[in-house]
């Protein structure tokens, strides 16, 4: 149960509940802004920390494989550690390894050690991952839209300001060890409206069925979500990892494929902003999902047959993002409690960041052996069909719950 709905059960004065609900907020968002920042404050730096912590190209490769191994396998236990610990502890928990993790690595000058802290980290992102949208449909369940946007929207903003601050920083100070040791205060500042929530852990349901691992996998909807999820997720990860590269090949200059990634990376803002507002204005998820597929293919059609015009088609592509917090959304619009949602964030996300995966390396490898972006493109047209089919289903105004119990809530 909300802890804002035992406060009013319990009689307290509505003040106290908006006190709440606000701090609630607060910690949510500070959480959010978090989760990415120990992602994209690396990847500026890349060459950098490659010389001097002595890592090898296996090395790092690993370092650039290492949110996906994290996100993948810390979410599938999220729900259960929730179980055992308790939302809120646990997200505060989360954070303090965010933070520690972060701390540890800019602090020392060794590679395995590097990597291991970022693993550190790297873990309580993937936990926050799972949890924040579970507090969502916890804590506001008739809000689902806005909070969404809410979350979504600091999600963008701490992936783009460690994206972008890391090097400036970097540069100001002359040592990317204060660059990278920015971001663990960040994090350590968010767990402090965690603290303050501690006596308002909501209470545990001893009784109540759990969808576990096991159970979501013989369910067609959880699937449909997961590589929905998966085939949005991998054309974020080969825009991220590619468009530059895409760019340059195509003719523009360094600085101007920089330039376009920035005003590409921009765009998730407002994008965040929008499309879970517009998308929470629909009984049904599948008008939105089919009019991002459609900006999409727009975009990606324009990068392939007229690359010249990047500018524009990169707005495209930018809007067809908005399929992320969508598909962030329909983790709760899916289902009716906040442990069926747990486990489905959990299920789709482990799933579908496993799928996005392969991606980059997918496009790599046929971009080297075609010599050129024909095939590539391919790819991802076929990824874009996978992702319309599955949120064609997905996107259904239809409940994990309601599903036959047979095939995935039994037990």
């Amino acid at each position: 149960m909300s802890v804002l709905a035992q406060e009013s059960r319990g009689g307290s004065g509505s003040g106290s509940s908006t006190r709440l609900a606000w701090l609630l907020v607060l910690g949510i968002v500070l959480a959010a802004l978090n989760l990415r920042t120990g992602v994209t404050s690396v990847g500026p730096l890349l060459d950098q920390l490659a010389a001097g912590l002595g890592m090898s190209s296996a090395g790092t490769g690993l370092l650039t494989t290492l949110p996906v191994l994290a996100f993948a396998s810390v979410g599938a236990v999220t729900p259960s550690l929730a179980r055992r610990i308790g939302e809120h502890r646990l997200l505060l928990l989360a954070l303090v390894t965010l933070g520690a993790g972060l701390l540890v690595r800019s602090l020392v000058d060794s590679a395995p050690v590097f990597l291991v802290s970022s693993a550190v980290a790297l873990s309580g992102g993937a936990v926050g991952n799972v949890l924040i949208p579970t507090l969502v449909k916890r804590h506001f369940p008739a809000r689902t839209g806005i909070m969404t946007t809410v979350y979504t929207t600091a999600l963008a903003v701490g992936t783009m300001l460690a994206a972008a601050a890391t090097v400036p920083i970097e540069r100001a100070v002359g040592d990317w060890h204060v660059a990278l040791g920015v971001w663990a205060a960040l994090a350590l500042i968010a767990a402090v409206p965690w603290l303050a929530l501690l006596r308002n852990e909501p209470a545990r349901d001893a009784n109540a069925k759990h969808a576990g691992i096991g159970r979501l996998a013989r369910s067609k909807l959880a699937w449909m979500v997961a590589i929905y999820f998966g085939s949005q997720s991998m054309i974020a990860y080969i825009l991220f990892g590619w468009l530059a590269t895409m760019l340059t090949d195509n003719g523009f200059s360094t600085a101007e494929a920089g330039l376009i990634l920035g005003l590409f990376t921009a765009l998730n803002i407002p994008v965040s902003i929008g499309v879970p507002m517009i998308a929470s204005r629909f009984g049904d998820q599948r008008p939105p999902i089919v009019g991002l597929i459609a900006f999409y293919v727009v975009g990606f059609l324009g990068l392939w047959f007229a690359p010249s015009a990047a500018w524009v088609w990169v707005v495209f592509v930018g809007i067809g993002m908005g399929s992320f917090p969508l598909a962030l959304m329909l983790l709760a619009l899916r289902t009716r409690t906040p442990e069926s949602t747990a486990a489905l964030s959990a299920f789709g996300q482990s799933a579908g960041y496993l799928i996005a995966g392969a991606g980059p390396l997918l496009v790599g490898v046929l971009r080297d052996v075609t010599d050129g972006w024909t095939v590539p493109f391919v790819l991802i047209f076929v990824v874009l069909t996978v992702q319309l089919l599955t949120g064609l289903y997905a996107g259904r105004n239809r409940y994990l719950e309601d599903e036959r119990p047979a095939a995935t809530m039994a037990g």
